[in-house]
This record gives C-alpha cells, sequence and structure tokens, in this order.
C-alpha cells in the first residue's frame, strides 16, 4: 500500500486544523462524491436547522446548519459541501471545496479558518472509487471522520465492508450509518466531536492514490450471498437507458408528474386563493374607502395573491423531482438525453446546466463554467434560458387553466408539451450557433449511473420548503415592488365614465318599469364598458397602446401588451400585472383571479381578452421569450461581453415572436 506518514505539517498550501480557542464554534465540512446521501446525512444532523446561500462569488449553493454533538456540547456548525468525485479537479465546485477546506472562506463570506473536522460521506457500494476522494480529503492534514453510507445497498449486493479494517489502514475514525433512517447517527456525532488528523496519507501521483484506494477497498470489502439485486438493476438500466425505451419512460414519468402537479395542488391553491380573499374583504371592512384601502387590496393583496397562489405547484414540482433524482433514476435520464444533445453540438457537460436551468436560468449559465470548450460552453449559455425555469410556472398553470379547465389530464399533457418545445428550441438554436459563429467539435462525456436507493423523504421536503422560499422572497419583494408600480399605473388618473355608458344607464333608467330585462342588459352594457374605461385611459393605458400595434398580429391587445413589457424584470409577473389589472375592479375583486382573466373583455366590452388562439399564442411565446434581465446581466457576464447577451435577445425574441404569431393563426384556423 502506497502511504507517506506525517503528523504535524500541512501540505503546502493547506491551512493547518483550527486549535482550541481560535474559533467560537466548531465547524465541520461534509465531503462527498455525488450520490452518495452526503445531502441526507446532513440534513438527519442538522435537524433541518438550516441556511441556504450561495459561496461567494459562485451559484454553488451551501447549506449551513448547526448540530449538538453531545449532550452538553455547543452546537456545531455543518457545511454541505458540493458533490465532487475529485478535490482537485478544474471546475468551480471542486475549487469551492479546496478553498472551504483550506480556510480560505465560508459560503457567507468569512474567513472562519480551516474546519475543525472534516466528514467524508462514503457509498460502501461503490467504495474504491470513493476511497479516491478520502484519499485526497486526507492529504489535507484536517481531523477526519470518514462516514461510510449506504451500507444497507452494499448488502443487499451481496457486500459487507470491515469498517474496523478500514478504521486502522486509514487512522482515523470510520462510522458505518444510514443516513436515510438515521442508523447509528449517535456513533458518528460522537466521532466528529472527537475527531483526530489521520496517520497516513496516499501518494502525490494520480495512479498511487488510485491503487492506494483499490488495495483498502480490496482489504476492507467481504462478498457474501448472492448478488440478485445487481441483476435487478441492470435489467432497470437496459429499459431506462435504451435510446427509444429509454425516452418513452423518461417521457412518461415527466407526464405522469406533471399531472400530479395539477391535480394535488387544486386544494392547496383553493385555500391560498381564499385565504386572501377573505383578507382582501377583512382589509375593506376595516379600513375606510380611500387612496389607502385601494392600495393595500387592489395592489398589494392582489399583486401579490396572484402569483402565491402557484406556490404548490412549484413546492410540489420540486419535491418530487427531488425523489426522483434520489432514487438514482435523474442519471440515467441525463444519460438517454446526453446521446441526443451530441448531435446539435452540446457536449455532455452542458446536461447539468441545462437541467439546472429548468429551476432557473442564473444558475444554469453560471454552472456552464465547467465546460472546458469556449465556444461549447459560449452555446450553453446562448440556449439556457430556452428551458423552462420555474419562473415560467405561474404563467403555464394560468393559461393552461384557462385553456383546460376541469381536464386535468389534458393539461398535463401541454405543460409536457411547453417543457418539450422550451428544449426543441434550445437545441434547435445550439445546432445552428455550431454550424455558424460557434464551429468545433463536440466532446463526449463520462457519467456515473448511481445505485437504485430508496428516496429521502426528509431530502425531498427541504428541497421544496427552500424553493418555495426563494419563490416566497421573490414574490414579497420583486414582485410586490412591481404590483404596487403597476397599480398606481392602472388606477390614475381618475376619469369620469364615458359618454357611452352615461347614455346606456339614462336609457335603462327609460325602459326600466316596461322592459326590466332590457333595462339590465343596458346597465351590463353601460358596466362593462366602465370597467374597461378606466384602465384604457390610465398610465399603464397608455403604455399598452403605445405597444400594442407591435403585438397586435400576435392576438394581444393593450391589457395584455402590459403584462408583457412588466415581466421583463421577472416572468412570474405577468400573473400579478393580470391581477391588478383584471381582478381591480369593484365586480370582480370577490371572483378568482381564472375567473377574472376568463371574463375580462377588450374595450368594446364584449370581446373576450384571452380566447382560446390567444392563450395559445401567449403560452407559446413564454416558453421561447427572453423575458429576464437578470439572466441577459449574467450572460453578458459569463460570455465575456454584452454582445451575447444581445444576441440572447434578440435571438429568443424573435423565435417567440415567429413561433407565437404561428401559433395564433393555427389556433384560429382550426377553430380553438
Amino acid at each position: 500500500m502506497t502511504t507517506t506518514t506525517s503528523d504535524t505539517t500541512p501540505p503546502d498550501g493547506q491551512a493547518a486544523a483550527p486549535t482550541a480557542g481560535d474559533a467560537d464554534m466548531q465547524r465541520i465540512a461534509l465531503v462527498g462524491n455525488p450520490n452518495t446521501g452526503k445531502t441526507t446525512l446532513f440534513n438527519r444532523l442538522s435537524g433541518l436547522r438550516l441556511k441556504t446561500a450561495n459561496f461567494p462569488g459562485t451559484t454553488v449553493e451551501a447549506r449551513v446548519g448547526r448540530a449538538r454533538l453531545g449532550p452538553g456540547d455547543a452546537p456545531a456548525e455543518l457545511i454541505d459541501l458540493p458533490g465532487v468525485y475529485s478535490l482537485e479537479l478544474d471546475q468551480i465546485e471542486a475549487d469551492v471545496c479546496r478553498r472551504v477546506l483550506a480556510g480560505v472562506t465560508a459560503p457567507r463570506g468569512e474567513s472562519a479558518g480551516a474546519p475543525s473536522a472534516v466528514c467524508v460521506v462514503v457509498d460502501a457500494s461503490n467504495l474504491a472509487r470513493n476511497l479516491m476522494l478520502v484519499g485526497e480529503a486526507l492529504r489535507r492534514r484536517l481531523p477526519t471522520v470518514v462516514a461510510l453510507n449506504m451500507t444497507d445497498v452494499a448488502e443487499r449486493l451481496g457486500l459487507r465492508v470491515d469498517a474496523a479494517a478500514l478504521e486502522q489502514a486509514l487512522g482515523c475514525a470510520v462510522v458505518p450509518v444510514c443516513a436515510r433512517s438515521g442508523e447509528n447517527f449517535d456513533a458518528l456525532r460522537a466521532a466528529l466531536a472527537d475527531a483526530r488528523v489521520p496517520r497516513t496519507t496516499p501518494g502525490a501521483e494520480e495512479d498511487a492514490l488510485r491503487a492506494w484506494a483499490e488495495e483498502l477497498a480490496a482489504l476492507a470489502l467481504r462478498a457474501e450471498g448472492q448478488t440478485v439485486r445487481e441483476t435487478v438493476t441492470d435489467r432497470l438500466d437496459r429499459a431506462f437507458t435504451h435510446p427509444v425505451l429509454g425516452l418513452v419512460v423518461f417521457a412518461a414519468l415527466m407526464t405522469g408528474l406533471f399531472w400530479a402537479l395539477f391535480r394535488l395542488a387544486t386544494w392547496p391553491m383553493a385555500w391560498i386563493e381564499g385565504a386572501f380573499g377573505a383578507l382582501g374583504a377583512g382589509v375593506e371592512a376595516t379600513l375606510p374607502a380611500g387612496i389607502l384601502t385601494d392600495l393595500v387590496v387592489n395592489g398589494v393583496i392582489a399583486g401579490v395573491a396572484g402569483t402565491v397562489v402557484f406556490l404548490p405547484q412549484i413546492c410540489l414540482l420540486f419535491f418530487l423531482l427531488s425523489l426522483l433524482e434520489d432514487t438514482g433514476y435523474l442519471a440515467r435520464a441525463a444519460f438517454v438525453v446526453d446521446r441526443l444533445l451530441r448531435p446539435f453540438g452540446l457536449p455532455g457537460h452542458s446536461f447539468v446546466p441545462l437541467l439546472s436551468s429548468h429551476a432557473c436560468a442564473l444558475p444554469g449559465i453560471m454552472g456552464a463554467r465547467v465546460i472546458p470548450d469556449r465556444r461549447e460552453r459560449l452555446a450553453t449559455i446562448l440556449v439556457a434560458p430556452f428551458m423552462t425555469c420555474s419562473a415560467r410556472l405561474p404563467v403555464y398553470v394560468l393559461l393552461l387553466s384557462l385553456l383546460f379547465r376541469d381536464r386535468p389530464a389534458m393539461a398535463a399533457l401541454a405543460f409536457v408539451g411547453c417543457y418539450a418545445l422550451g428544449i426543441v428550441a434550445g437545441v434547435g438554436s445550439a445546432l445552428l450557433a455550431r454550424r455558424t459563429i460557434l464551429r468545433g467539435k463536440t466532446r463526449a462525456m463520462a457519467l456515473e449511473l448511481p445505485s437504485y436507493k430508496r428516496p429521502s423523504l426528509r431530502t425531498a421536503l427541504t428541497t421544496a420548503y427552500d424553493r418555495g422560499m426563494l419563490f416566497l422572497r421573490k414574490a414579497g419583494t420583486i414582485i410586490l415592488a412591481i404590483s404596487v408600480v403597476l397599480w398606481w399605473l392602472s388606477a390614475y388618473p381618475v376619469v369620469d365614465p364615458p359618454s357611452e355608458s352615461t347614455a346606456l344607464r339614462a336609457q335603462a333608467a327609460q325602459v326600466e318599469a316596461a322592459a326590466p330585462e332590457d333595462a339590465a342588459t343596458l346597465r351590463e352594457q353601460a358596466a362593462s364598458l366602465e370597467r374597461t374605461h378606466a384602465p384604457a385611459a390610465s398610465f399603464a393605458g397608455r403604455i399598452g397602446r403605445t405597444i400594442e400595434p407591435v403585438l397586435q398580429p400576435l392576438g394581444y391587445d393593450w391589457q395584455i401588451s402590459i403584462g408583457v413589457v412588466t415581466s421583463f424584470a421577472a416572468r412570474e409577473v405577468f400573473v400579478s400585472t393580470m391581477a391588478v389589472i383584471f381582478a381591480g375592479d369593484e365586480e370582480a375583486a370577490d371572483e378568482s383571479l381564472l375567473d377574472a382573466v376568463r371574463t375580462a373583455k377588450r374595450d368594446d366590452g364584449v370581446t373576450p381578452v384571452f380566447t382560446a388562439p390567444v392563450a395559445w399564442s401567449l403560452l407559446v411565446f413564454y416558453v421561447l421569450a427572453m423575458q429576464c434581465l437578470p439572466t441577459l446581466a449574467v450572460t453578458a457576464r459569463e460570455a465575456g461581453g454584452a454582445r451575447w447577451a444581445l444576441l440572447q435577445l434578440v435571438w429568443m425574441s424573435g423565435v417567440a415572436y415567429v413561433a407565437a404569431l404561428g401559433a395564433f393563426h393555427l389556433a384560429r384556423a382550426l377553430g380553438a
């Protein structure tokens, strides 16, 4: 076994372990390969008492929590470092791990010194590869504990790890645990509280490290019984990674996921909607009529409610995706999709940034830093915003609810179609870029398929909570501010009713006695004119009318045009804009947002604003359009110049306009 021995001096460039009194709180860094259950272990240790932030200067997420290692101990700080296959890789995640272990930085930006201890989480069912990361951690000469996780998976594969033999060879504590169930966590806490610097480290050369890991794995592994589960895994992989059947399985799973999204989120959406409605009614009943009440009810409450009502879908989406990822399936999906990306000039490395862009394009674009080739990296950055991000979900839900009322199965299929359209537009644009301005050879990607395992409900709930809180913070800041501005723009200047409505009301009064039904019809026509007259004369209406000629070929009137413009700040603002415009008058105040939008009329007081062709056109437009100013700013920074952001804006806007135009006229031709 190739080892070097050093008990006193850390390698060059590495910080020594802090001594007692160097810091007020013990800091423990969790390191591990992807798919080892590291985050599940972190959640179990911290008891979900955590904060989520980005490492300074990066979009790499860090979870920071606290845990008591013993009954009388002060809380220790836990840092869940990003999963990496090697600490020496030239990628941002590995660089973050190196800097934290060296004490250069911490998730909140402070320089706190090297961690008090390092906990390396190891997959017991894939010991040799995981031990290479253990060896790299041991080279840091920090107090180290190895958490031997997923021992239950190893046993099902007919493998048993001799933890005592491994501990003796490594010279540091090795604790078998099950992160999912919390088994043996008391022993892990005790080991972390008493972590010691390992006696031995592997050689510095890569080949020496590999030989060291394989020799240790051979020493510690014991084969027992039949490896029946391996055969089951192979059979599943033959289906899930098949070039045709794998795509069918992926499409079926995504369709089922989105069906559940529409079906299960119906009830909490109704509760939230009812709560905001009751809140608005209570405020109106409590405060005197006037500008303040109007601002609170129609500006703040209506604007935020129009977005927060979609929180259940967003939380449920990330909850279900987390479960899928935890089972090991998403890696198979990546393998299948990788086959599709290569012909379009995108490398396998692009899959992770593009997958991340389905949550938000910002981390996806910044995650493209891991792509070595500049042309491939630029192509990925340019097409990442085509992926359907979570900001688009409220818009999708609103429009699909209009198109497929009480038909969740059809809405789910259309939802999948939105994702598919974005992907097709993205890879098509990438192909065009790689054949013209970004010519070059595409590299292949090496991908590890993790073992199948039962997903962690705790991890899925934590993920849903994190994403939900992020969404709420945005709703409480950007969307609230924009909603208040929109309310002011749509409420002022105050104008008198139009002369046409005054004449209609006078005519209704004249025929009331002889023809009450005709009088009621006349009053309804007058009310319709009044509902559209005030917004049309407002500042917002004037802005909408200015840009209406540009968007009129897509079927949009001035009211929708306002939403299109304001949503450049954040796509989901479109929903709150519609809430302010269409649910801001007295007659619509007690209706749901969907009902208010569904019954909204154009200036003539008769034609619906949201016909089926208009809804289809808007849906296609929001799938493809670049409507996110922060994304453009990040593109300019990551791509190396504003010209790339301008190209992205012009190209995506042009594609969205043409596609929405085609969708509008096709829907009209088909009689939608």
